[in-house]
């Protein structure tokens, strides 16, 4: 049973001059450890972050849950490369959560539903 859907877009040049306006601080508010550790792995570091931007986005509107943090949304990558997501902190228990995400050289888009799980 779905309970709710999000999507969200996000230009890769907002994402990179928050960076570099903000740096280390910003990076450590919005990521985690290991979304960030992930991300320098990848040629394209700031489409790669504004992809799990826009995830995190989608997540918080699927889920519509007002405590829910930066930090308590984690989106990496399975061993297949795709996009998943894990809510932290014990904030989404017995919900599914599915993630998509695709980026262009300026864009990053994600979508996210949310599920009853069974």
């Amino acid at each position: 049973m779905i309970i709710g859907t999000g999507v969200d877009i996000t230009e890769v040049s907002r994402l990179k001059q928050a960076v570099n306006k903000w740096g280390g601080s910003f990076l450590n508010r919005v990521f985690t450890d290991k979304e960030l550790a992930n991300a320098k792995t990848h040629v394209n570091f700031f489409q790669h972050l504004a992809g799990r931007f826009a995830a995190k986005e989608a997540v918080f509107k699927a889920l519509g849950q007002a405590d829910l943090l930066w930090k308590d949304v984690q989106i990496l990558n399975d061993a297949q490369g795709k996009p998943y997501c894990s809510i932290l902190n014990d904030k989404a228990k017995n919900k599914d959560i599915h993630i998509s995400i695709s980026h262009v050289k300026s864009y990053a888009v994600a979508n996210a539903i949310v599920a009853k799980k069974s």
